[in-house]
């Protein structure tokens, strides 16, 4: 009990108790210059906001790398100048329990019931102009039975085996082979697959015949003569497609002699029982559940998961792959950037009916009709020119701006501290010296100095490099300030009766000047340190903003506004420059409020205002 009671006593001496009234005339109860300053720091409001909006932006930019890494060389052209959404997988609650088919799109979905009608979520833009939610009247009118889902547009298939195009129609989408249209002819009795890839599309009959159409030039859409009457199956990827004929075997139907799908392996010229195409390989299932994965696997396509199920269905999408097994569980694998590879523990919890996949996208419908969807839902803060998400680069930039300043603003500070010291302390010959090299090095215009540096060096040197190289520079160019402000204050404390009396003593001078009178200027050197970390942010920022300062892919909230800074941009895509610019205002306005409130918290004179 006594040794709690001493405790208690010891932190109340150190700490005060915060109930009790100062009494000026108990020698125990006078404050210490620290915890005066903490009282007036935590009585300021608005340097209270400052700290706390700051501390919020700080461990979201360092927490939050760590669930959003970046990937440097990301890119894609499916999510170009997507604006803010989470509806990617919202499908409209009419279709619940009546769904037809369902085809997923790039940053859409379209589906139909069993009503033949229409239903498109997502972001429906193709372009500013085009728009696949505007239906066209004749498929509004038609009972459609199924859809394909493009890169660009829609093909549909109506009950009377007509089939319907819209969305992106410039580059022949559009143009359906004489043999499809109406049901006419003998050699399309039935459709029964339509498919839609980059600028093409597809549709097989049910007497074998296959027929492609739409940009020739980006495809290789013909289909050799001795295959026609014998397919069962296509599967198209971004430019090319394979065929399953009614033998069991895998072909290339195209024309091109070698390419990454003509390299199909022997094991697939016969027992296959289905096919599926990703963006850059083809797969293949065979009658014993074995699955080939060819062409350009460089997401992982290949890594095909061990499965004690037989899988019976596979379907692709835009770098992963989807199987529904013969007892009714879903297995991917592939990409999972964007979760499209993560079957949720829900899915296999349920009677799976059927599956439809696409691009970043799946959905599987239960045997009750319920629809369990996973995949891209879309981007927070919506994408930028390349197609990478705005969230992701704005966290890991936001670092990168934090880091570049605070190291620079370190580099500042100790130069600052050691020049100062020694000017203010010794005087004389010392201090003119160093008084005129820190105005030589103030005197430098700074943005021009470091955009001629800039130029100079180019890109001859590794990005993270130049990320370091803007560090020093910024830090050996900003420390005149620090150090005329110590100088000043210790030309103040060095003639106080402790620092004669520690003189007296034989104390070394270095041991005088950094532990003695440095302690005593800290808290103005706190001051100067907080507001030059915000200007070194700023100048990192206008550097990169100007495109000298730490470059793309790198990200930085500087670089990040740079690709805002055309009229286009700032009236069609907003939040390629609102986010960005709010984020990196707030941080900067929370941090002078911070140094503010600490710049009253040192003045003595502020608790009588």
């Amino acid at each position: 009990m006594n040794e709690n009671k001493k405790k208690f006593s010891l932190l109340t001496r150190l700490f005060g108790n915060r109930n009790k009234e100062v009494d000026v005339m108990v020698e125990e109860q006078i404050q210490s210059p620290g915890r005066m300053m903490v009282d007036n720091f935590l009585h300021n409001k608005l340097g209270m906001i400052g700290l706390l909006g700051f501390l919020a932006i700080f461990l979201f930019v360092i927490v939050a790398p760590l669930f959003v890494p970046i990937n440097l060389g990301d890119s894609d052209p499916t999510q170009i100048n997507v604006p803010p959404t989470r509806s990617m997988l919202s499908v409209p609650k009419e279709m619940k329990g009546h769904v037809q088919a369902i085809a997923p799109g790039p940053t859409y979905g379209v589906g139909c019931d069993d009503n033949g009608k229409v239903y498109v979520w997502g972001y429906t833009k193709i372009t500013e102009v085009l728009d696949v939610a505007k239906i066209p009247d004749d498929v509004k009118n038609a009972k459609i039975v199924d859809l394909a889902a493009g890169y660009d547009h829609v093909v549909a298939l109506d009950s009377e085996n007509g089939l319907h195009v819209w969305g992106n129609t410039r580059l022949g989408q559009d143009r359906i082979p004489d043999e499809l249209k109406d049901g006419k002819t003998k050699k399309a009795d039935t459709i029964i697959q339509i498919e839609a890839g980059y600028q093409i599309s597809g549709a097989v009959t049910d007497t074998g015949y296959a027929y492609f159409w739409g940009n020739s030039n980006m495809a290789d859409i013909e289909v050799k003569s001795q295959y026609q009457g014998h397919i069962k199956k296509i599967a198209i990827a971004t430019y090319n497609y394979c065929l399953l004929l009614d033998d069991g075997s895998v072909v290339y139907g195209g024309l091109e002699a070698a390419n990454a799908f003509t390299r199909i392996p022997e094991t697939l010229s016969s027992g296959v029982v289905d096919i599926a195409a990703s963006g850059e390989t083809m797969a293949a299932v065979k009658e014993d559940g074995k699955i080939t994965v060819w062409g350009n696997a460089s997401h992982g396509e290949k890594n095909i998961p061990e499965t004690e199920s037989k899988p019976v269905e596979i379907y692709g999408g835009r770098y992963h792959y989807t199987v529904l097994m013969d007892n009714g569980d879903v297995v991917s694998w592939g990409d999972d950037s964007h979760g499209e590879a993560s079957v949720p523990s829900a899915v296999n919890g349920e009677e799976i009916e059927t599956v439809y996949a696409g691009f970043y996208q799946n959905y599987a419908v239960t045997k009750s009709e319920d629809i369990k969807a996973w995949g891209l839902k879309g981007h927070v803060l919506g994408t930028d020119e390349l197609g990478r998400d705005l969230l992701t680069r704005m966290v890991n930039g936001g670092k990168t701006t934090m880091t570049v300043g605070f190291i620079a603003e370190i580099i500042a500070v100790v130069i600052g501290i050691i020049m100062g010291g020694l000017s203010g302390y010794f005087g004389g010959k010392v201090d003119m010296l160093i008084m005129r090299i820190s105005e030589i090095v103030g005197g430098l215009p700074f943005l021009p100095f470091s955009l001629l540096l800039s130029a100079i060096i180019g890109s001859r040197i590794d990005p993270q490099l130049r990320m370091y190289l803007i560090m020093v520079v910024l830090g050996l160019l900003t420390w005149p300030g620090i150090c005329r402000l110590i100088r000043a204050q210790i030309l103040a404390e060095r003639e106080k009766e402790f620092v004669i009396a520690a003189q007296a003593m034989g104390v070394k001078e270095a041991a005088i000047i950094f532990k003695h009178i440095l302690p005593n200027v800290l808290s103005i050197l706190l001051v100067q340190a907080t507001l030059g970390f915000a200007t070194c942010m700023l100048t990192e920022s206008s550097l990169s903003y100007l495109g000298f300062g730490v470059t793309p892919p790198t990200p930085t909230w500087g670089n990040m506004l740079k690709g805002a800074n055309n009229s286009i941009v700032i009236q069609q895509y907003w939040w390629r420059w609102v986010f960005p610019a709010a984020i990196f205002g707030i941080c900067t306005i929370c941090i002078n409020l911070m140094g503010d409130g600490i710049r009253d918290a040192v003045d003595p004179k502020s608790l009588g205002r």
